[in-house]
């Protein structure tokens, strides 16, 4: 389906997901994207894609020229973007270019290298179960995502029929853990605590369902992401599985991004857990992500507090012990991501010098 034809454009390509906000980056994409078919994508499997036209989905390859430009800029494709694909003769379709995307999430790998998870969404649904699976210091990095892509965050705790046997008692304790959550992440972030297996979280969910949205789930494995993902389409779409029953963690049955259209007009895409959460930071997001600390730094005694056992510290008096560690984890990491190769060859001898000297010393005693 050609995007060119006035009469489907609109209505279809709507249906997956289509914002007049990505007008420019089209009209960017010069002369001979009239020839081409703009098309979502819902998949990818390396250089395998599924596409979407707004009516059907396609089976589409990624061009070489493409994969080359993009890894040229240290990006590659992810579930959401929208392609510019050309029809061949025999019958076969080619990704030739790629929208620039309005957002992007993106992680970065153990060597600092960064990757995509997905573009074009909404909002992120931040997934955690109320089992083992809780785990607010994790719940932070994820949140650190959506800001660093600037996408609005929503927190939804799964698994809340499982809390406690008794109806009362179980309705208490979600409250309090609701409460003690947004506490600490702020409350400007919606939280919502759900049964991913009843409609009713659907209805919870639906003021960020409306036609045309695209909303992410992100969270660890086993936290029910796939599960909400088949109740908020009335219908089997991913594949679920039991978690282990000591951690609560799952066996990663889901395996690729996927985006799926929900009957409502707006679109979810599942994404497996992710095995190494590291958000793409900078010194912007991370203040954004931990707003509190930022202001209260304002009242600390000394301008350069680094708010470890300095006197007159107004973060370590007002802030929780474990969000603190967390911040200053992540303030560490932070420095890493921004270090010359030479530096951190550096802090690696250092390290290793400290090593030597501290084993010369159990020696010694």
């Amino acid at each position: 389906m050609s995007f060119t034809d006035p009469e489907v454009f609109p209505a279809a390509l709507r249906r997956i997901g289509w914002r007049n906000a990505l007008a420019p980056a089209l009209a960017a994409a010069g002369d001979d994207a009239g020839n081409l078919h703009l098309l979502r994508l819902t998949e990818v499997h390396r250089s395998q894609l599924r596409v979407h036209d707004g009516m059907a989905e396609h089976r589409a390859r990624a061009s070489p020229v493409l994969v080359r430009q993009l890894e040229a800029d240290g990006s590659a494709l992810a579930v959401g973007d929208w392609l510019l694909c050309a029809g061949e003769s025999d019958g076969a379709l080619w990704a030739r270019q790629r929208l620039a995307p309005l957002n992007h999430i993106v992680r970065r790998d153990a060597d600092g290298r960064r990757h995509p998870v997905v573009s074009n969404v909404d909002t992120a649904l931040f997934v955690m179960g109320l089992d083992a699976d809780y785990n607010p210091r994790r719940l932070e990095r994820y949140l650190l995502l959506a800001h660093g892509a600037r996408v609005a965050p929503v927190v939804v705790l799964t698994k809340a029929d499982l809390v406690a046997p008794d109806p009362a008692m179980r309705e208490a304790l979600v409250a309090d853990e609701t409460e003690a959550l947004r506490a600490r992440i702020g409350t400007q972030i919606p939280v919502l605590a759900v049964d991913g297996t009843s409609p009713e979280a659907a209805l919870a969910l639906a003021p960020w369902l409306l036609p045309g949205q695209t909303v992410v789930l992100l969270g660890s494995s086993g936290a029910g992401k796939s599960t909400l993902t088949n109740t908020l389409a009335g219908l089997s779409l991913q594949d679920t599985g039991a978690v282990r029953t000591h951690d609560s963690r799952g066996q990663h049955t889901t395996t690729a991004r996927t985006l799926h259209r929900l009957p409502g007009g707006a679109c979810v895409i599942d994404t497996p857990g992710l095995r190494a959460l590291r958000p793409d930071l900078d010194e912007a997001t991370l203040a954004q992500g931990f707003g509190d600390i930022d202001a209260l730094a304002l009242r600390c005694r000394f301008r350069d507090c680094r708010h470890g056992d300095e006197p007159g510290c107004a973060v370590r008096e007002a802030v929780a012990p474990d969000r603190l560690r967390n911040f200053h984890k992540l303030q560490r990491e932070l420095k890493r991501d921004t270090m010359t190769v030479l530096e951190r060859q550096r802090q690696i001898a250092e390290w290793k010098a400290r090593g030597r000297a501290g084993a010369q010393r159990s020696k010694q005693k």
